[in-house]
């Protein structure tokens, strides 16, 4: 190999080597950036569950926690910058193709895809926070974006469908995101040979924990959803902050809105966990 092709080759490996640092750089802060939020959301919902209604429990509601903090807009911004990071690692999934032998399949492409539009909403919607810190926060609370959402639906022709086969969809989705946190499937995606046996266990215990309680909240507010469209009341449709009060209106009380704010917070470590040994 001659001179110019080896330089040529270190070009490519330092800029291989470049991207990689970057694309890991940017989902350790979208990972830690989620973990704040749902750690956030899961102390509000304690709150809401021993009858504080002041506080909506959702992601405007840990917003304006954290902006009534000490250097609150600054974690505001740090937390932007976390899920702009967040979008990009999803893009360049889109891009390059995700981490393990099945991340270049177009199914797990466009997976990447609908995370990247996802966080990428998120981030805005902190970013317009932080330029003006107790605002509606990119479009007002969850509860108020779904019902809108749905009313707009419903208002096009096949509508009851459009949003009954969509909160359909989130009872699937909830569902699966559950059944593979229950079979720990997420540890295809650690490095678990950096990890003790003590780690391991702590982190099943949050990964477990956290994904079950998360994918009962997505699970029940696609019921809400579905129920909007049989009955052609957009009102019936609920955000996170309704869909978590309405948890504590079950025959078990509060007590099930505790156990699933513990299961948030419990994401919320969990999120911290992956930043530390996920495969990027």
């Amino acid at each position: 190999m001659n001179s110019t092709a080896m330089a040529r080759a270190g070009r490519t490996h330092a800029e291989r080597a470049a991207r990689g640092s970057v694309r890991e750089g940017a989902a350790r802060a979208g990972l830690t950036a989620r973990g704040v939020i749902y750690l956030l959301v899961g102390v509000l919902a304690v709150q809401v569950a021993f009858g504080d209604s002041d506080h909506q429990a959702d992601r405007g509601g840990a917003l304006e926690e954290i902006a009534q903090q000490s250097f609150g807009v600054v974690v505001l911004w740090a937390l932007a910058a976390g899920l702009v990071g967040m979008a990009l690692w999803r893009l360049s999934e889109v891009a390059f193709g995700a981490a393990g032998q099945d991340g270049g399949k177009a199914r797990k492409r466009a997976m990447s895809g609908v995370r990247c539009v996802f966080y990428g909403f998120v981030a805005y919607s902190v970013i317009m926070f932080a330029v003006s810190p107790g605002s509606s926060g990119g479009g007002g609370s969850s509860d108020e974006q779904s019902r809108d959402v749905t009313a707009r639906a419903l208002g096009l022709p096949g509508g009851q469908w459009i949003v009954g086969l969509a909160g359909a969809g989130v009872v699937a989705a909830g569902v699966w995101i559950g059944v593979r946190a229950v079979r720990r499937k997420y540890h295809d995606k650690l490095k678990l040979g950096e990890m003790s046996r003590r780690t391991r266990r702590m982190v099943d215990v949050t990964g477990v924990g956290g994904g079950t309680a998360r994918g009962l909240v997505f699970a029940t507010a696609g019921v809400f959803a579905v129920r909007a469209a049989i009955d052609y009341q957009p009102d019936k449709a609920k955000g996170m902050d309704d869909t978590l009060r309405s948890l504590a209106h079950t025959p078990l009380g509060p007590w099930l809105l505790v156990c699933v704010a513990i299961g948030f917070m419990l994401f919320g470590l969990f999120s911290f966990a992956l930043a530390r040994w996920r495969k990027v």
